[in-house]
């Protein structure tokens, strides 16, 4: 019975990239070996990931680490076969997206990695050869927080990078007439259980530059405004 030795195996493994893309057979020479014969050395086709088949991903880019929600807005461009094309897809309530060819792929909960290699998988299972996708983020909408009562624009926000107290009532329009800085506090959704976690803002020293009282918001954060006594 042949066998394959050590460094064809290796030969094999090297030659299979790891993440759902398309392949195609590439022949490679391959030494089988049996005993009490000389060794051959014959042509194998083996599965190998066709040049450019995997779009690269930025390490430093900060929206791979990203969970995508309802929402949000994907922009997914397939590359190849060509012609290329892009579509704008929005998260809908269920957690979905719908795309050419496939349907609906479930995204709510994933990475943005994770998204590319599954409509990556499924375009290349009977509908394009070797498709090439490149999946980002356009918009961040599941991200938010909100700024209720004696704000001009009370509502709901997309959250930015370091959303500080300042800057969400700013956002909001800043006070109405009867709003009071000396009346604003946080909401923080406790992490165990339900309710709230309610944090108390010197909103006064904020506006005086204080930096250290201007804290930092987290996703689901309410901002309440009261009303001033006059």
């Amino acid at each position: 019975m042949k066998r394959i030795s050590v460094v064809a195996l290796m030969s094999l493994l090297s030659g299979l990239i790891i993440g759902g893309s398309s392949v195609w057979a590439q022949k490679v020479p391959v030494t089988l070996e049996e005993p009490g014969l000389p060794e051959v050395t014959e042509e194998a086709e083996i599965p190998v990931a066709p040049p450019g088949s995997v779009p690269c991903f930025d390490p430093s880019d900060p929206s791979l680490g990203y969970t995508i929600g309802v929402d949000d807005v994907l922009e997914i461009s397939v590359l190849k076969p060509e012609p290329p094309f892009v579509n704008i897809v929005t998260v809908t309530p269920d957690g979905t997206i719908n795309f050419p060819y496939i349907g609906n792929v479930t995204v709510k909960g994933r990475s943005i990695p994770q998204v590319q290699e599954d409509i990556t998988l499924r375009l290349g299972n009977g509908y394009m050869r070797y498709p090439i996708v490149a999946v980002a983020l356009k918009e961040s909408n599941s991200r938010k927080f909100y700024v209720y009562g004696e704000v001009v624009k009370p509502g709901s926000y997309s959250m930015e990078d370091n959303m500080t107290i300042l800057r969400a009532v700013s956002m909001a329009g800043g006070f109405s007439k009867f709003g009071s800085s000396g009346g604003v506090k946080v909401l923080r959704p406790r992490r165990e259980g339900v309710g709230y976690e309610a944090i108390k803002v010197n909103m006064k020293a904020i506006m005086e530059g204080s930096t250290s009282d201007d804290i930092i918001l987290k996703q689901g954060d309410i901002v309440v405004v009261s009303e001033g006594v006059f």
